[in-house]
């Protein structure tokens, strides 16, 4: 049987109201050529009509990969559900997705990544759903929103919550996609795929088992065909059984504004003095404090925002190689890259299918984990995930919830407040303007991350910003660090819409983190494991 055929061929075998899955992380692994051709079909026939689309990731970028607003189209789309969602500039033009979603026009959900993936694995298996306490007493709470971003999916709940064996879980009913859509490097004539220039693998593999066992269908867009028996079976990351429809895309981007880059996938190795450092500015002295926070020996977490340089930061300090970082695209070690390319990283040590990327995150077999915020509540809860004032900015929440939700040490990092005039040098903070919007809130408006559930399990969470640093404690935040050049009450308690604890051995931030020369870090090495009991909750 031949397998490969035209994009439009393959578009033309999406039947209306159908289940679509969709693998990539916003460029990376992006099957746009596939999703353009479902778009151009549309337009041109009125059909498919009525999709449900599941990503679990992200699927397209608005920087050169169009993704899912290839598909973001009144009467196509019925129902998005995804991990997280193209985001844009404020001053930009909305991606069309949140154009609809914002319009009311498609039932959207953001379901955590790794609970989406989870999903199709339980729909593989033909069991019943995923029961689970990530996400209790966030967004994805149906005691909350439970997942729905606008009210055409409140109308439709995707999450329930229940008792079981006397404690409460989440429980997701399992999706059976009837078409999964993935994407690939190399095919053979027998659709057996591998991913040697792919900078993760993804989800790809849960998806084509989950359409496959339950009926459906899996198109893979590829970038070359060879001859059938000239792969590897060690490099085959999907068989060829999985597979029933080959397009090739030989121009496909390997992520982001990126054709192509050997390192990206692990082809060869970076020099290290080929990875840019940070230029000393606001955002590099949280950088610095942040690192601060860690042991050498670690796995850690990293996510978007401030702390992505964090890795820099080590590398500046002659301490690369001293922590191992984890992202949820699935690298192991290496330095996770920036910008158009992060979920990338360049010369890691191997790479995960993020699946079970994620089960590690959920199980939280790591050590710490570095993340962003952009609220704070007087609970010491944290919102990454909505801004109503300017949703499309915002991506929704991608793994977060599943990385957060038991993670043993968690550092959030950020400005103090939003728009605020400042300088730095010379070993102090120098606050010129202060911002208008204040970031410290009575409550956040979308729970992303919840306090008291932190307080509840134990976890060791700090805030650092440019200005200070807190602590979560069972009475509340607790102000222990403030930087040299800070007046207490008019920069810090002042800023903060609630009453914060001040340390009675309350310390000033090391003032080398303010100069611009490197600060001499060092890393206290993190404590043996032992065998113990964990516990399930």
């Amino acid at each position: 049987m031949n397998k490969h055929i035209t994009p439009a061929e393959a578009a033309a075998l999406i039947p209306d109201r159908a289940i679509v899955s969709v693998s990539s992380s916003s460029g990376l692994g992006c099957p746009d050529l596939m999703l353009k051709a479902i778009g151009e079909r549309f337009e041109t026939t009125g059909h498919p009509r009525d999709l449900t689309t599941l990503h679990p990731i992200a699927a397209g970028d608005m920087s050169g990969i169009k993704g899912v607003d290839h598909i973001a189209k009144k009467g196509l789309l019925k129902k998005i559900i995804g991990g997280s969602y193209p985001s844009g500039p404020s001053s930009s033009e909305p991606p069309l997705i949140w154009q609809m979603i914002g319009g009311n026009e498609v039932a959207a959900y953001n379901i955590p990544s790794g609970i989406l993936f989870d999903m199709h694995r339980e729909a593989a298996a033909k069991r019943p759903g995923v029961l689970t306490k990530v996400g209790l007493d966030t967004f994805v709470d149906p005691e909350r929103e439970g997942c729905a971003m606008n009210a055409a999916a409140e109308a439709e709940p995707v999450v329930k919550r229940i008792r079981f064996e006397g404690e409460d879980w989440l429980y997701f009913k399992a999706i059976a996609p009837q078409v999964a859509i993935i994407r690939a490097t190399t095919t053979d004539e027998r659709g057996n795929l591998t991913y040697e220039h792919e900078g993760a693998y993804l989800g790809g593999l849960d998806q084509a088992l989950a359409a496959r066992n339950n009926g459906g269908i899996v198109i893979a867009q590829v970038k070359r065909l060879a001859k059938e028996g000239s792969l590897k079976p060690h490099d085959v990351r999907i068989p060829g059984v999985l597979v029933d429809y080959i397009v090739v895309d030989p121009d496909q981007k390997q992520t982001t504004q990126t054709l192509y880059d050997p390192a990206i996938s692990g082809e060869i190795f970076r020099p290290l003095d080929s990875f840019r450092v940070p230029e000393f500015n606001i955002q590099k002295v949280i950088a610095r404090r942040v690192a601060q926070e860690l042991q050498s020996g670690s796995a850690v977490n990293l996510g978007f925002g401030i702390s992505a340089n964090v890795p820099r930061i080590l590398m500046e300090e002659g301490l690369h190689g001293a922590v191992t970082w984890v992202i949820e695209q699935g690298a192991v070690g290496g330095v996770p890259l920036l910008d158009f390319a992060f979920g990338c990283a360049s010369n890691a040590d191997a790479f995960m299918p993020s699946p079970y990327q994620f089960t590690y995150f959920q199980g939280a077999g790591f050590d710490a984990s570095l993340l962003s915020f952009l609220e704070i509540g007087r609970d010491g809860s944290v919102n990454v995930s909505r801004l109503s004032f300017r949703p499309h900015v915002t991506a929704g929440a991608g793994g977060f919830v599943d990385i957060t939700a038991r993670a043993k040490k968690i550092v959030f990092s950020g400005m103090f407040n939003a728009g605020a005039k400042l300088g730095v040098g010379e070993g102090r903070l120098v606050i010129e303007k202060e911002g208008k919007l204040k970031k410290l809130v009575n409550a956040v408006e979308h729970v992303t991350f919840s306090g008291p559930r932190g307080i509840a399990q134990g976890q060791d969470i700090t805030y650092v910003t440019e200005r200070c640093v807190m602590k979560l404690t069972p009475d509340g935040l607790l102000l222990t660090e403030i930087a040299p050049g800070v007046d207490l009450e008019a920069h810090i308690l002042d800023q903060s819409e609630f009453p914060l604890l001040v340390s009675d051995r309350l310390k000033v931030m090391d003032a080398a983190l303010f100069h611009e020369a490197p600060v001499g870090l060092t890393l206290p090495a993190k404590a043996r494991r032992v065998l113990g009991g964990a516990g399930h909750g």
